[in-house]
């Protein structure tokens, strides 16, 4: 997973600024958290939830203020990342229906199986497609049967011809959060160097082949897609 374990991490001071640097397109994230409750809404009272990648925790955060009931295993790399999450969780008095789990997935120790998992703009930074799917197929290991899985990404098919008007819409966005033309074309640089942006069918066959149904695709804005699978 060393492609995982390059990109992801954030130091003190990127992860102090994450959520304040694109605090413009916070609506973008409000609308995707909203939506991933209710795809989750089903799910029993006392449902075990595995958040992957869950960084300050915005979508945990959200399900455990709707769900009272549900306990959460959080699961993040970076030390500063997991650090904000915990104090929010603390200070939202969730944190006693909280594990968090310094690491990746592969060195979370194992547990009772899982009702859902949440993966929501981590796959995307996994050059690699085989270790992009062993990600998924290590999360449909945690599951239990049925299980579901919600997965978010930066995803979009640069060869189709709408691809161009979709990314000038997108970098007017970045430059809504006050970023300036060298920053956003930084940014566009990166999401060939350092990010997997794959047409949306691929990453739903990706998904599909590490032991899901047809993931349902219940979200766009701009580049970021997200989806939902049962674990077949």
């Amino acid at each position: 997973m060393e492609n995982q374990k390059s990109s992801i991490i954030f130091d003190e001071e990127r992860a102090s600024n994450y959520e304040k640097r694109f605090a413009k397109m916070a609506p973008i994230r409000e609308a995707l958290d909203f939506l991933i409750r209710m795809v989750l809404s089903d799910l029993p009272a006392d449902a075990r939830i595995l958040v992957i990648g869950a960084g300050t925790g915005l979508e945990l955060l959200e399900l455990a203020r709707a769900n009272p009931g549900w306990h959460f295993t959080a699961v993040e790399p970076a030390v500063p990342m997991l650090t904000i999450c915990r104090k929010r969780a603390e200070e939202l008095g969730v944190a006693s229906r909280c594990t968090f789990h310094e690491g990746f997935l592969d060195t979370l120790p194992e547990t009772e199986a899982f009702d859902a998992a949440t993966c929501v703009l981590v796959s995307h930074f996994m050059m690699d497609v085989a270790e992009r799917r062993g990600l998924f197929r290590q999360i449909a290991a945690r599951l239990r049967p049925g299980g579901r899985l919600v997965n978010g990404d930066l995803a979009s098919d640069k060869a189709d011809p709408t691809y161009q008007s979709l990314w000038a819409s997108w970098a007017r966005a970045l430059k809504h959060c006050e970023m300036n033309e060298e920053e956003v074309e930084t940014y566009r640089v990166n999401l060939d160097r350092a990010v997997a942006v794959l047409p949306p069918e691929e990453v739903a066959a990706i998904i599909a082949s590490a032991g899901f149904d047809a993931p349902v695709r219940f979200y766009q804005a701009g580049l970021i897609y997200a989806w939902f699978a049962n674990l077949a």
